[in-house]
């Protein structure tokens, strides 16, 4: 098979839009530092906190549309046991995981002028526990930009007969450009024209597979389909709470995670971070009705009458390339361009907001917090830039791991949902939270999860829930044993960082043991950026005053 040169030049074209975007963006951004004096980390890394609700409302919607939510949406369309069941419980994680952070997160965080999530760590637990924190967020981040890469790499390869590792390293080089050059400013207007040229290329393809003359009438083999398992999927009542632990997990992870807040942060004010969030909530269900409905047509689908042939992606095991598949072998050859360009706008769209997120924790948690407190402005400036180079460059590198980085990415999430959210939540809401509930809901949550089990780890369950039971060899759990971790660390950090609050302040404990400081502990305040740094001496005269 020759390379599809028309798809080729489309892909071209379709990556000097989103550069030249984010090169308008960056002077774009000059101008309005120029203007305001801001410095230029506030500039890079949150917009010097002036994106409106509009362009807040793409942006957010925009790092959500991703690849993997785009492909991997028609794949669980047209996987037996999932189907539109899961897909509806997963739509809506994601559409509620906005509205709840609106609702909780995005005022307190937008209100004390954080510059990542990061920083209410960095002012009440220190250093040490800070760092570990960043760097499962940076870990998160590469990861999630691997997998991002690795979607749109397998859809390239199939529509333009392209080398995988070159799609890969030129789509990286591209999100890698614009985001060196103007930050979020570039990120947030790409994320514009990206998102409109997902849904309008979605909606373009969806109808040329509906009405494809081997694919039957999806109404009719939503129940019944003598092609494929019906695309309502399976539904078991076993497996109600996996389900909900599947919905918590999608729901709550992306709470933990820099790539969310940096969008609240970056807002013109409090309500506007919250009317982003929301709005953006919404606005996610809409997006998810082209793939659904495309992944119930791929369902639908006579393989054998196809030029694909028998059997079908799904007993070749290939449901992972449903998308791409489709869209060759469905679709007429300028339409199925199109939609390749609709799954790499969403791909860049979700590439451009991992980068950033990686650098920012990286710069302004970890480089600038801990490492180099004295660091100036245009230090720090170099070292995102440098930062956003080296994970470009790392999470590229990883896409050769296409077989196993999708354990990676259910690493990831969990990672950020059983570990990072907890913890936030703690110190933003519960004034008793201190270094030793940190620690110890570290400890404890990660104890639960391993000793649960993990079938893509190979660890066998050693608590066992109820409803565990024993089929074909393994054990399998159908209790939300993530939920039950999750909730797990949130218990240890109130537990002992009450106890540890107790012994140190009643005197059961000496103080020269107090390695955290409980005693002269206060709750996160209000911060002022200033020259790209935290400002804290309002946190260090708290402190002088209550010693």
């Amino acid at each position: 098979m020759a390379v599809n040169v028309p798809g080729v030049i489309v892909m071209v074209v379709f990556y000097l839009l989103v550069l030249g975007t984010g090169i308008w963006a960056s002077f774009k951004s000059k101008r309005k530092q120029k203007k305001s004096g801001a410095t230029g980390m506030e500039m890079v890394l949150l917009g010097n906190r002036s994106i409106n609700w509009v362009v807040g409302v793409f942006t957010m919607t925009a790092s959500w549309v991703g690849g993997a939510f785009v492909v991997g949406t028609v794949e669980m369309m047209y996987t037996p046991s999932m189907g539109l069941i899961w897909t509806i419980v997963t739509i809506m994680a994601y559409s509620s995981s906005c509205i709840v952070g609106g609702l909780v997160f995005a005022k307190p965080m937008r209100e004390r002028n954080y510059v990542t999530m990061l920083d209410p760590f960095h002012i009440k637990y220190g250093k040490v526990i800070t760092a570990g924190l960043s760097l499962a967020s940076v870990i998160h981040d590469i990861i999630l930009l691997t997998t991002t890469l690795i979607g749109l790499g397998g859809t390239m390869s199939v529509v333009l007969d392209l080398p995988f590792s070159v799609c890969m390293w030129i789509s990286s080089a591209v999100a890698v450009t614009y985001t060196l050059l103007g930050g979020l400013y570039s990120v947030a207007y790409t994320d514009i024209v990206q998102l409109i040229l997902v849904f309008i290329g979605l909606c373009i393809c969806v109808p040329f597979v509906l009405t494809n003359p081997h694919t039957l009438d999806i109404r009719q083999t939503l129940m019944n389909n003598t092609l494929h398992a019906p695309w309502i999927g399976q539904p078991e009542l076993k497996k109600t709470w996996i389900m909900i632990d599947h919905f918590l997990l999608l729901m709550l992870r992306a709470l933990g995670s820099q790539y969310f807040h940096q969008r609240t942060l970056s807002a013109s004010s409090p309500s506007t971070a919250r009317t982003i969030c929301i709005a953006a909530g919404f606005l996610l269900l809409v997006f998810g009705i082209p793939p659904t409905l495309f992944g119930a047509a791929v369902s639908s689908t006579d393989w054998n009458q196809t030029t694909y042939g028998s059997p079908s992606p799904y007993k070749r095991g290939e449901a992972a390339m449903a998308l791409p598949i489709a869209l060759q072998h469905l679709t007429p050859a300028f339409i199925s361009i199109i939609g390749f360009g609709c799954v790499a706008a969403a791909v860049m769209s979700s590439a451009d907001s991992a980068l950033l997120s990686a650098s920012s924790v990286f710069t302004s948690s970890i480089y600038k917090n801990i490492l180099r407190p004295v660091a100036k402005d245009k230090e720090s400036q170099w070292v995102i830039r440098a930062s956003v180079v080296v994970v470009g460059v790392i999470s590229t590198s990883l896409t050769s791991l296409k077989n196993s980085i999708v354990i990676f990415w259910f690493l990831g999430a969990e990672i950020s949902f059983i570990f990072v959210f907890p913890q936030l939540l703690c110190v933003l809401f519960f004034n008793i939270s201190n270094g030793y509930g940190a620690v110890m809901g570290l400890v404890v949550g990660l104890t639960i999860r391993l000793l649960s089990g993990d079938s893509s780890l190979g660890l066998e369950p050693v608590l066992h829930f109820p409803g565990c039971t024993l089929e074909d060899g393994v054990y399998v759990q159908y209790a939300p044993v993530k939920t039950i971790s999750m909730l797990s660390t949130i218990a240890a950090i109130l537990l002992f960082s009450y106890l540890a609050s107790v012994l140190f302040n009643k005197g059961v404990l000496p103080e020269k043991w107090d390695v955290f400081k409980v005693k002269a502990q206060h709750s996160p305040v209000p911060l002022t950026p200033v020259g790209g740094a935290i400002e804290e001496e309002e946190n260090e005269t708290l402190k002088e005053l209550s010693n």
